[in-house]
């Protein structure tokens, strides 16, 4: 499944164009490297977003089976692994 789809199915991003726009500032990386929103992502990888402030790693646990995922069940694909306070200095 491709990054930008997964980051909004998931809703760890809101809209697919806002995911690729993450993506194409360099802001989300899978497995430690910096990723493209076309990168294809599988159980078990780990992704990181850099948002404004913070930085959050989650663990991928389930792939969605649908192009719907209701809210409640949209929780249940990751594991918030880490969350970082970035400072600007």
């Amino acid at each position: 499944m491709r990054l930008d789809i997964f980051l909004k199915l998931s809703r760890l991003i809101h809209r697919r164009s806002l995911a690729q726009e993450f993506c194409d500032a360099d802001l989300v990386s899978v497995n430690g490297v910096i990723a493209k929103s076309s990168k294809t992502v599988s159980l078990g990888d780990e992704i990181s977003i850099t948002k404004p402030g913070r930085i959050e790693t989650f663990r991928i646990i389930e792939l969605p089976k649908s192009k719907q995922v209701s809210r409640s069940s949209a929780a249940e694909l990751y594991q918030l692994i880490e969350q970082n306070e970035k400072s600007d200095i």
